[in-house]
């Protein structure tokens, strides 16, 4: 893993063209943001691989008693298009590290990293079968994998529909446990005594988005429709930019309430709501809870919130903060269990 962390290194550059060609997304993001964290990833799981010790437990009566770790075996995993490198490093990485065996998914739209760092890999020293690449659809190459009898575990990360239907075959197949890191409506919660000017500069990074596909474009475009017909107040986007490619301006509504679509429903594109409440008690109506970010001074406030909202991961005074060693996923319906670890993590960035 060490030496594949070190290929990936070399051929930096040549992985950054490539996830920009397959995704869309600006070169500079994959090249200073994105691969750098990629390396880091597999250098930290690399780090797993020789602390991984069972237990001794002390018992009543006469017994030596010993928990072993072990490995669960073939590890089915089922990536998006939106960071395949990323997400091919948190999928891959614990689960090469605990001795496992994996047959990924790459989605569709974006397979040629997956195959790319497959390849170093194997230059790494990887044996054969131990990590293989399938590159298909969904309701095909995806189903066969969640239901597949030999698949001991299966890990997805894709949108909250699909989550059910790879839940449900998993459990009609063998029962496999599955970990699902599903859709949110992550809240960006700004308290009267903020730092303004800090959290205006991660509001406006946090609506960055890279290029979309049609179907998820012409969502996003119905979604913005809706927001409009709902006497939302319109006032920035809402418009496709150029006429190449599946790009979206960045589009701000206020004047948003709790029962419009715009505010209870999972966009996946760059769509910002703006909402106010009154006070800490403040209930809203969404069904996800994947992450949340809070802005004060007051550390009183940061602490009541934090606890307070069901989401699992809850920023302070930051937003988008990511680490080898944070875990990451969700309550309610935007999944069940943690990426790289197995507790939800609050962050406060000062």
């Amino acid at each position: 893993m060490l030496r594949f962390a070190d290929l990936v290194e070399k051929n930096i550059e040549e992985l950054a063209q490539l996830e920009t060609w397959d995704n869309g997304k600006p070169y500079e993001q994959a090249l200073t943001s994105e691969l750098p964290i990629f390396v880091r990833l597999f250098h930290y799981y690399a780090g797993w691989a020789d602390k991984i010790h069972g237990l001794t437990v002390p018992a009543d009566g006469p017994h030596h008693v010993q928990v072993l770790h072990e490995p669960i075996g073939v590890a089915g995993q089922i990536i998006p298009w939106n960071f395949p490198l990323l997400m091919f490093a948190w999928k891959v990485g614990p689960a090469l590290a605990c001795g496992n065996t994996i047959v990924l998914k790459s989605a569709e739209q974006t397979p040629l990293t997956a195959l790319y760092t497959a390849k170093l890999f194997h230059e790494a020293g990887l044996p054969d079968g131990v990590l293989n690449i399938v590159s298909g659809f969904g309701p095909t190459a995806g189903a066969a994998l969640a239901s597949h009898m030999d698949v001991d575990k299966l890990a997805f990360t894709g949108s909250t529909e699909t989550g059910k239907i790879v839940l449900e075959l998993a459990a009609r197949s063998n029962l496999k446990p599955v970990t699902l890191e599903l859709g949110g409506k992550s809240p960006f919660i700004i308290c009267e005594d903020a730092d303004i000017d800090k959290a205006v500069e991660q509001a406006h990074f946090a609506l960055f988005f890279n290029q979309i596909d049609s179907e998820q474009f012409e969502k996003v475009l119905r979604y913005i429709k809706s927001g409009i017909d709902s006497n939302a107040s319109l006032q920035y986007g809402g418009e496709r930019v150029g006429s190449k490619g599946y790009f979206i301006q960045p589009t701000v509504f206020s004047d948003v309430k709790d029962d419009m679509l715009i505010a209870t429903d999972e966009i996946f594109g760059p769509v910002q709501t703006i909402l106010k409440f009154n006070d800490q008690k403040s209930k809203r109506a969404t069904r996800y809870g994947l992450a949340a970010g809070v802005f004060t001074r007051n550390i009183d406030t940061a602490n009541t919130l934090s606890r307070g909202l069901k989401a699992g991961t809850v920023w302070v005074n930051c937003y988008d903060v990511f680490d080898a060693a944070i875990p990451f996923g969700g309550y309610k319906m935007s999944g069940i269990g943690r990426e790289k670890e197995f507790t939800a993590s609050t962050i406060i960035c000062r």
